[in-house]
């Protein structure tokens, strides 16, 4: 699980975009899950960026809660919920991803979507296993965009964005392995190439236990 905390407003983010958007083409075939949190701490500086959310810089500061690090910036990548980097730094991240990927999940979700339309999309999920403090959260994914940038640090600049959250929902489980949930689709995703990402969050220490996805197609949202 490849959390990016980035923001329009930064010169430093476009290069940790890049990246991530590499990492995605290169892990189709893996189960490799990339989210990238636009924060609303930079629209003070001159650019608003078009995808930012509140709850997104809320989450990064959880981080920094669970991580003990005191500090939140950009580009920043959080990977499991445990492991924190500058999310520019390649090599750092790929090795961070690596030691993911081989080692062994306790927890296996699995992930559907039960029906969706023009305002809401309802998703349908099973875990083999919940521990207490543990909670489900779901991510609207917008597989890509692109802003031209007329303020701020990067004025002038025509920016590329993958896997943006678009929205986000958390789901108290009370130990319950499955059920059913919905997410709100913004108005302006209709047309899009759009996914739904879940994972399985330890709500004390930030720990990621297991993740899946599900996708919606165009048909989904016309």
């Amino acid at each position: 699980m490849v959390e990016l905390f980035t923001s329009e407003g930064c010169s430093s983010c476009p290069p940790a975009d890049q990246l991530i958007a590499q990492m995605g083409k290169e892990s189709l075939n893996k189960p490799v899950y990339i989210l990238a949190f636009h924060v609303d701490y930079w629209n003070r500086l001159g650019w608003k960026d078009v995808f930012s959310d509140h709850a997104y810089s809320l989450r990064q500061q959880q981080y920094s809660r669970w991580l003990n690090t005191n500090q939140v910036y950009t580009p920043q990548v959080v990977v499991n919920g445990n492991k924190e980097l500058i999310g520019s730094q390649e090599g750092t991240l790929r090795n961070a991803v690596k030691g993911g990927l081989e080692a062994p999940s306790a927890t296996h979700l699995n992930l559907s979507v039960v029906k969706a339309d023009e305002k809401h999309v309802e998703v349908q999920y099973d875990a083999d296993v919940i521990n207490a403090n543990e909670v489900l959260v779901l991510a609207l994914v917008q597989k890509s965009g692109v802003t031209r940038v007329k303020r701020g640090e990067n004025s002038g600049r025509t920016l590329s964005h993958v896997q943006i959250v678009r929205n986000l929902k958390t789901v108290v489980l009370n130990s319950k392995s499955s059920g059913n949930a919905s997410l709100e689709l913004p108005p302006d995703l209709r047309g899009q190439h759009a996914e739904i990402i879940a994972f399985v969050q330890n709500s004390n220490t930030g720990a990621i236990g297991a993740a899946a996805k599900a996708p919606l197609n165009e048909i989904v949202l016309p």
